[in-house]
């Protein structure tokens, strides 16, 4: 048996629902050509080192499958078809490669974007800027304003 990983590039704009089908036809081709599906990530939308068709961000997938020596040629003309012309519309760029069978599976990935959202108030207050989280009143401003001043008349 041979190992493979396709790793997916599709626009930002994905829905679930074109996400389920995508690992729908992932999984109909490999089972098409007698393969067993490893693994089907989501890695998450993420900011591209250059446009891609005119596009920013993206959205990776990966999926690892095995199959056996007689089938893995049709297999990955298959996958190559279906992704370049039939998808097209939806996947921006793909990239199949054989896997060594010898090491590990694991991989780490960044953190995508869709999953860093940080808080507001959090970065307000962690960059000295409480007066503008919602809810402080007048008096709560002025105080922090009042401290601020205070604060750097006693550092100069």
């Amino acid at each position: 048996m041979f190992l493979y990983e396709t790793l997916i590039l599709t626009v930002s704009e994905i829905t679930n629902d074109e996400s389920k089908q995508l690992e729908k036809l992932f999984d109909t081709m490999i089972q098409k050509h007698k393969g067993a599906k490893i693994s089907f990530d989501r890695w998450g939308k993420y900011r591209l080192a250059q446009p891609v068709n005119k596009n920013n961000y993206g959205v990776y997938f990966l999926g690892r499958f095995e199959v056996d020596n007689d089938h893995k040629d049709a297999l990955l003309a298959e996958v190559d078809e279906y992704f370049k012309l039939k998808l097209s519309s939806v996947i921006m760029r793909f990239m199949t490669n054989a896997l060594d069978p010898k090491k590990p599976l694991e991989y780490t990935k960044p953190t995508p974007l869709d999953e860093s959202v940080r808080s507001v108030d959090k970065f307000l207050k962690e960059n000295k800027m409480d007066s503008l989280i919602a809810g402080n009143t007048s008096q709560e401003v002025d105080a922090n304003v009042a401290a601020d001043i205070a604060e750097f008349e006693e550092e100069n």
